[in-house]
């Protein structure tokens, strides 16, 4: 009970005034996305610091992977890495050209296979390797038909065999178009050229393609990109070896490879390949029964198409076979060209 003449304790709680919390709650949603915008940029500082790669000089790049066999020679401009090795006795030599994103090196396992009877020429090819960008940016396959055309020209190649996986496929059967006299025979390991539906394409690829991120590509580039680009184009990606991605890298970090091979990428194809049949040249259709870049459907496309060809399906190899079972392809290879 109260005592006298005291009175209760009261207490006021103030009233909210709608009218301010109807104002404060568009202010709390901005301070909200700013906070989350400020995260997401710092984040993305972050990546940037993390995975931004510099070029690698060219120089540094020769001092590595050159070797005595390497040789260099003027085309357009261009300073174009080769190797001519085996016996000058071999009249018409074994000429090899890479796909995309690879270098001569990855024909290495065919050069051990097959260089002690074979005189062996194989070119890093413009955009890729230690040869490095042109100046137009242009690589389109009547581009790349015309530069080997000239490269062959200027080494003294009047005739060869020719032999090319995945791009380099798609150069070598149309210089055997445009240029039947050059070429006695044709390997075409997983070669490119028709309009292509792919079931699984390397995650560097699809960058390349892609609105932003193929700017990105020119500057951030993890080795982690490469190797799962690597290992997807591989049949079993347990022969993918330290060494084999470390050698990827490289020469995809040499100056000016990167926004090169987002050039590439901007090439419209063309209809040379609705001129298939008219090559008369006796041909090796290699493909990998595993290959998910350009499937092995298009192997029986070009069997079906070139009217004078031997085709020849790899169960335990990828879209690289060359690299991948090096012996046992080169063992096919031989036993075409004799």
């Amino acid at each position: 009970m109260a005592s006298a003449g005291k009175l209760p304790e009261i207490r006021i709680f103030p009233v909210p005034n709608p009218s301010e919390r109807h104002r404060s709650e568009p202010l709390m949603r901005w301070k909200l996305i700013r906070r989350t915008l400020l995260i997401l940029f710092l984040g993305l500082i972050a990546l940037i610091a993390s995975f931004y790669r510099a070029d690698i000089p060219v120089t540094e790049l020769r001092a590595k992977y050159a070797n005595p066999a390497s040789r260099f020679t003027a085309i357009a401009e261009l300073d174009v890495h080769f190797r001519d090795e085996g016996p000058r006795t071999d009249t018409v030599p074994l000429v090899l050209i890479h796909g995309t994103g690879a270098s001569l090196l990855t024909w290495d396992g065919w050069v051990n296979e097959l260089g002690a009877e074979r005189r062996i020429i194989r070119l890093d090819l413009p955009a890729y390797g230690l040869t490095g960008p042109n100046a137009t940016g242009n690589y389109s396959p009547a581009y790349y038909d015309s530069f080997l055309h000239q490269f062959l020209t200027a080494i003294g190649v009047r005739r060869c065999d020719l032999a090319g996986n995945s791009l380099g496929g798609a150069i070598a059967w149309r210089v055997a178009l445009e240029h039947p006299e050059k070429v006695r025979r044709l390997v075409l390991v997983d070669a490119a050229g028709y309009p292509l539906e792919s079931r699984s394409v390397p995650l560097a690829f699809r960058m390349a393609r892609m609105p932003v991120l193929k700017d990105w590509l020119t500057y951030i580039t993890p080795r982690s990109l490469i190797e799962r680009s690597i290992k997807s184009v591989y049949a079993d990606d347990r022969r993918v070896t330290d060494a084999l991605v470390d050698q990827y890298y490289d020469m995809a970090l040499r100056a000016g490879n990167r926004k090169a091979f987002v050039n590439r990428f901007a090439a419209k194809p063309d209809s040379a390949w609705t001129r298939m049949a008219t090559i008369r040249t006796p041909t090796l259709v290699l493909w990998g029964a595993q290959d998910g870049l350009i499937p092995v459907d298009y192997a029986h496309r070009f069997h079906r198409d070139l009217p004078n060809d031997t085709l020849v399906i790899m169960p335990d190899a990828g879209h690289v076979p060359m690299e991948e079972l090096p012996v046992e392809s080169a063992r096919i290879v031989r036993a075409f060209l004799r």
